[in-house]
């Protein structure tokens, strides 16, 4: 009888688990296809107003002179002998001060790092790197080689190439969830961890499996799950979506921001438009799913987390409850007023909490090698 029980209880844990996993992948698959419905009504609407301009997109030949500032630093490659991959990036300050390195979001490139690349030279060994798939990194043809250990080993190769075996590491958007993650394996190599506008990983799952108005906003993780059609929804009308990202009303930064000037919107175009380029932003996404729940989440190094209070993709709310993973000193900033993209709307606000985090606790002696 007790076998019996026993043999009882354990089908009935195994059938609350499959239940568990196909509630979770239903939901996945069901509001991607919500989601490409409205997709398709926007395109359909978008045919009916510009029939003539919807389907016209160019790629930009010429980079922006701002691409080309050497005030900015000095444009590098690296060749990661492992993933056989190409690394770009844009370094400046001394060879032999401590690194601080930058993980740029979606949609986004080194370029977004322009602000802090000026600003903290004059103290560390700065370096702002083109991820994988993006600007003018190698760009991987599957979709397999933006899993999330990928995404993580290519910070470590980086870092070690660079001649170091800690950093600063700094991170927005989706360079935060790979800033995050870093940080939680590889927790030697940060000595301190900056993250802008990204919450810890579990906290955005539990979080927004909770809170219908953060799945709302969330709604393009699923829509990036198709092939092909984001792509072509991102290029229509010129890329008239990307353009909007960062200077609409609802999502861009605000009146109270530092603009992108002409110049600046036109460097993100020239960056984007590059044949493939978009699918390798877009596989970021395409990974996600597959590598959650996280077994490890504890972050061990000190955190500042930097908040824009308008971020239009993410709830304020998730900011607060990432102290429950961190096992050191942790820091939170809500910037007024400021977007979702944060370094380029506040870059002076962001530039004195970083400087007076850095300053904090073991000073800057410890970063160096």
């Amino acid at each position: 009888m007790a076998r019996v029980l026993n043999n009882l209880l354990l089908f009935l844990i195994r059938l609350a688990l499959k239940i568990r996993v196909w509630g979770y992948w239903s939901l996945i698959y069901g509001y991607c296809a919500l989601c490409t419905t409205a997709a398709l009504l926007k395109l359909c609407w978008n045919i009916v107003l510009r029939p003539t301009t919807t389907f016209q997109w160019g790629i930009r030949e010429t980079p922006p002179a701002c691409l080309n500032d050497t005030s900015l630093g000095t444009h590098c490659y690296v060749r990661i002998k492992e993933s056989g991959l190409r690394f770009h990036y844009v370094a400046a300050g001394e060879r032999g001060k401590p690194l601080m390195l930058f993980l740029h979001g979606f949609p986004e490139f080194w370029f977004s790092w322009r602000y802090q690349l000026r600003e903290f030279k004059s103290e560390f060994r700065v370096v702002a790197v083109d991820m994988r798939g993006y600007g003018e990194s190698d760009l991987p043809l599957s979709t397999e080689s933006y899993q999330l250990d990928h995404l993580v080993t290519d910070v470590k190769d980086i870092v070690e190439y660079l001649g170091y075996n800690r950093c600063c590491l700094v991170g927005h958007d989706w360079g935060g969830t790979i800033a995050w993650l870093f940080a939680i394996h590889y927790p030697e190599m940060v000595t301190k961890l900056i993250v802008l506008n990204c919450p810890h990983p579990s906290v955005f799952t539990d979080y927004a499996l909770r809170h219908p108005s953060q799945l709302l906003k969330s709604s393009h993780f699923f829509f990036f799950q198709l092939p092909r059609f984001p792509e072509l929804m991102l290029s229509i009308n010129d890329f008239k979506a990307l353009k909007a990202l960062f200077t609409s009303r609802s999502t861009g930064i605000g009146r109270k921001g530092r603009w992108l000037t002409a110049e600046d919107l036109e460097a993100y175009m020239y960056a984007l438009s590059q044949p493939g380029a978009l699918t390798g932003a877009l596989n970021y996404y395409r990974n996600v799913f597959s590598s959650l729940p996280l077994s490890h989440k504890h972050v061990r190094s000190p955190v500042l987390l930097l908040w824009g209070e308008r971020d239009a993709f993410l709830e304020q709310e998730m900011a607060e409850a990432c102290r429950l993973y961190i096992r050191n000193h942790f820091r939170l900033n809500i910037i007024s007023g400021a977007s979702h993209w944060l370094q380029q709307d506040q870059p002076d606000i962001v530039n004195t909490l970083i400087w007076t985090f850095l300053k904090e606790g073991e000073g800057r002696k410890s970063y160096r090698n």
